[in-house]
């Protein structure tokens, strides 16, 4: 069988299915012990320490939030394809956890509006605590699997005058081990080049320049980055890549290096939407899947219709079979404004004069978020570049908190 991959939907699927790739139950990869893996032994005459089983409530809470991530990551896409042609990259699960350290200091109907938005509101219920721990959870099950090689990253730029209450400080600490950085925006020049100076540091040069200017006004500045460097488990032979027509639409086509390999893939065919679905694992227990079309131009219809029921459906009815795979090298760069998009997800308040962010500061006068903007990076290959020797994703992400 024979298939040549049109590049759609390849990082959205990608990143949005990085997450539930993490269902509770997995082991990490120091328990699985096998050619190169260490394997810590439990000293003699001591019985092996047990593992606690956890309440099926946490369990079922874990994957509560897996799923409406992935959700929140389909419903960003319909507002974003609808307003930008051609290729879609960006990271709902990096936007996830800012959003999530900005509940820290959100109250009242800001705060269950934001909630709402991100379909996380049944989670928050009787124990405010439950969310950020999840996600304190999650982050950390990401940085322990170390095959996966995905680094997420939290940094709080703040004005040196600012009052932001400790206990901001502390929760965002402990969950999202958000580095807390002081900054003078009165002396925006100066600032700008500080924190793209501190930002290329934390993304390995990456991202040299992220803000291009700075309101004087500016009270908070949170940012969070993501970097995915993504192996796969049986790479792409760089000898076979060739120059070969992808076609754009049905009039365009453009000359691609296109990869290619021949093995045993995991595949399956939707007949309700006439589309391949085909399975490209990395190492680390994390998954790819590329969506192919039987008619170009669908895709349109099936946007209106992803959801993690749908991708769980796929997998199940997966089969592996031998296959040759064509699949393009490509490189996305792309920057949104996130802000708008949100608004239309009904979270508005927070981007009002009747904001409420008292549990960030005590001064909340005229406080509110004025942009969330995020930028995006993702390169494919047979192995990765010379620059990133892997293939790679950057998602950084940012709000601005200002009082006007």
């Amino acid at each position: 069988m024979k298939l040549v991959l049109r590049l759609l939907f390849l990082f959205l699927l990608a990143e949005v299915w990085l997450v539930p790739g993490f269902a509770p139950g997995t082991q990490p990869p120091e328990a699985e012990a096998g050619p190169g893996t260490l394997r810590t032994l439990a000293p003699q005459n001591q019985p092996p320490e047990e593992k606690k089983e956890e309440e099926p409530w946490l369990v079922a809470s874990r994957q509560e939030l897996s799923q409406e991530t992935s959700n929140f990551g389909f419903s960003l896409l319909r507002k974003i394809s609808v307003k930008h042609e051609g290729n879609v990259v960006f990271s709902p699960l990096s936007l996830s956890f800012a959003m999530a350290t900005l509940v820290l200091g959100a109250a009242g109907p800001t705060r269950t509006q934001i909630l709402s938005g991100l379909g996380l509101q049944a989670l928050n219920g009787t124990q405010p605590a439950l969310l950020p721990a999840l996600f304190g959870h999650l982050r950390e099950t990401l940085s322990r699997n170390w095959e996966l090689g995905l680094t997420q990253g939290s940094l709080a730029f703040i004005h040196k005058d600012f009052d932001v209450k400790e206990t901001f400080l502390n929760l965002s600490k402990r969950y999202f081990d958000t580095a807390c950085v002081p900054m003078n925006f009165r002396n925006a020049s100066q600032a700008k080049g500080l924190m793209n100076q501190y930002i290329s540091k934390e993304t390995q040069g990456r991202i040299p320049k992220l803000f291009d200017e700075i309101n004087p006004e500016t009270k908070v500045i949170l940012v969070d980055y993501i970097l995915f460097k993504g192996q796969w488990l049986t790479p792409f032979d760089p000898v076979f890549t060739e120059a070969d027509t992808f076609r754009l639409d049905k009039y365009k086509a453009v000359k691609v290096p296109m990869m290619y390999r021949a093995g045993n893939f995991a595949s399956t065919f939707d007949k309700n939407f006439r589309c391949h679905v085909l399975k490209l694992p990395y190492q680390g227990n994390a998954t790819m899947l590329v969506v192919l079309m039987q008619k170009m131009g669908d895709h349109l219809a099936l946007e209106d219709y992803l959801t993690t029921e749908l991708v769980e459906t796929w997998l199940r009815n997966m089969k592996t079979r031998k296959m040759e795979v064509f699949l393009p090298k490509f490189k996305l760069d792309q920057k949104y404004e996130m802000h708008e998009l949100l608004k239309q997800m009904g979270i508005r308040r927070i981007f009002s004069s009747w904001a409420d962010l008292s549990e960030l500061s005590v001064t909340t006068r005229n406080l509110k978020v004025s942009k969330v903007l995020q930028r995006a990076m993702i390169e494919v290959d047979e192995k990765g570049t010379e620059a990133f020797q892997d293939p790679i994703q950057i998602t950084t992400f940012h709000l601005i908190v200002m009082s006007t």
